[in-house]
């Protein structure tokens, strides 16, 4: 039998994951890695932990299955989107720690854009706004404060990547620097219309076109791996930002289908087709992927801080020991209790978009227990998704007939419960929770014929289960006005620090 190999590099753990022709997974191999806080709002990584985990976690995911290198066909990467690593094209070694898509050192130069008037021409024609979510800021941020980083770029010494491009430099041995639509499309530097680097955007951020990948379809042969670390002569045939892959692997593949993935933040996509549909209500347009040369977009609201919360309760509040025990603690209460927390460690996403917001807790008495907090850091990831979901109907007018989900998160049947109910319309839960890998894994295979078409891929069983809204919509309204009046609170907090 022959499989396909998916690397998922995800925010906080990197892994690999092995599947067969009928979808199903053969192994699984995990690893977790450093998150580094060098101050409030910074996030960074380590590009060599990055790369260190995710080569270790494949090899180990081919011995657990007991295959070599000739039984994989292809390899699919999904990655983390926006995290900017810059490194030295002659030493290989990044110039800086990867900066994360949550972190938001760049906020006062993104205000700065906008000030000078840049952010309509940004938006309409990267299908962004102008955020320090994505990568440009961060990029502008490392030439402006690391030592001589703006001497080489300006020498063409630097490479610029998403952490697509860097796990692909490093299995190539360096000889190959690429990404594919779907994360040049994160970078507010794209043209999504020509699909190309935008020049005047590069003059407008002061960055060196050498710096940039070539850009590539999300479903090609790219080049095997000439690593000899146990994964030589595999043929490396999909690329996607880890969102868009997600929905691949939902199959959501025509337009008006949606799906959220429940990971360390939350990601809201809904497919539109060929054609760039613009947001009036402050989502973002992105590209989906390029198959067979053609170009797929989707509509995209994201959460900063999703699954993170309960993170956040196990490591910083120590109420839990493990995160699957979120469930059960919420469980041992009847509701919330009255308290609402607004999870804005790092401001607000989508639709909100406030970087000055901070995380707040609402509604605290004295009778609050922690099972009421952990109740409320799970009403708070699926209020938040609510709040895209609106603005995502919005904008396209499509009434969706049901949200399909995925992620970690996922699992938390609690928590699913709760987004039906909220949003009045059913939650499907896939037969196979790993649609990140899943579809890249896909994308992979129909570079190389494992799959002979979409079609093919489409027509696969999806449902595991379904959840079905039975919670009172007047009461479900009224939650809702509670979670509105917390974010108003905590929107701005941060915008004239008292320190």
């Amino acid at each position: 039998m022959a499989y396909v190999l998916a690397l998922d590099q995800g925010t906080t753990s990197s892994r690999a994951i092995l599947f067969d022709h009928d979808g199903a997974v053969k192994s699984v191999a995990q690893r977790e890695f450093e998150q580094v806080f060098p101050q409030a709002g910074w996030v960074e990584h380590d590009p060599e932990e990055i790369w260190a985990s995710q080569i270790g976690v494949a090899v180990e995911a081919l011995s657990r299955a007991e295959l070599r290198p000739r039984d994989i066909v292809a390899m699919g990467i999904a990655n983390q989107r926006e995290t900017t690593i810059v490194w030295d094209r002659e030493t290989g070694k990044a110039v800086y720690n990867g900066i994360v898509w949550q972190d938001r050192r760049t906020a006062a130069f993104c205000d700065e854009l906008k000030t000078a008037g840049h952010e309509a021409l940004i938006q309409q024609r990267t299908g962004l706004l102008i955020v320090p979510y994505f990568s440009g800021s961060k990029l502008r941020w490392i030439l402006d404060h690391v030592a001589n980083a703006r001497r080489l770029a300006d020498a063409g010494r630097l490479a610029f990547g998403t952490v697509d491009s860097w796990l692909v430099w490093k299995l190539t041995s360096g000889r190959l620097h690429v990404t594919d639509v779907s994360n040049a499309s994160r970078t507010m530097l794209f043209n999504i219309h020509t699909c190309k680097w935008d020049e005047e955007i590069l003059r407008i951020l002061h960055i060196p076109s050498s710096l940039l990948p070539t850009v590539r379809a999300s479903s090609e042969v790219y080049s095997e791996v000439t690593t000899t670390l146990g994964l030589g002569s595999i043929a490396i045939a999909g690329i996607a930002g880890d969102q868009q892959a997600a929905l691949f692997g939902q199959r959501c593949i025509s337009p008006g289908l949606a799906k959220n993935t429940y990971g360390t933040g939350c990601f809201l996509l809904q497919n539109t087709g060929h054609l760039p549909v613009p947001s009036s209500h402050r989502l973002i347009t992105t590209v989906a992927w390029k198959i067979a040369d053609v170009v797929d977009y989707a509509l995209e609201g994201s959460v900063f801080i999703g699954g993170a919360v309960v993170q956040w309760l196990r490591d910083g509040l120590h109420l839990i020991r493990s995160s699957n025990e979120i469930e059960a603690l919420a469980k041992s209460v009847p509701d919330n209790g009255g308290v609402y927390i607004v999870p804005a460690f790092v401001g607000l996403g989508a639709p909100h978009w406030d970087q000055y917001a901070r995380g707040s807790i609402f509604g605290l008495t004295r009778a609050t227990t922690a099972g009421h907090l952990a109740r409320a850091a799970l009403e708070s990831i699926a209020f938040q998704v609510a709040d895209l979901f609106d603005a995502m109907q919005r904008d396209t007018e499509i009434p969706l007939p049901a949200l399909r989900v995925d992620g970690g998160a996922a699992a938390n049947e609690t928590l699913l419960q709760f987004q039906a109910d909220i949003l009045g319309i059913p939650v499907v839960r896939p037969a196979i929770m790993e649609t990140t890998a899943l579809g890249v894994a896909y994308m992979a295979g129909l570079a190389v014929a494992f799959w002979r078409d979409a079609g093919t891929i489409a027509a696969m069983p999806i449902e595991e289960k379904r959840f079905e809204p039975r919670m009172p919509r007047s009461r479900s309204e009224s939650l809702r006005g509670r979670w509105n009046q917390a974010v108003s609170r905590a929107k701005g907090w941060d915008a004239n620090p008292q320190r």
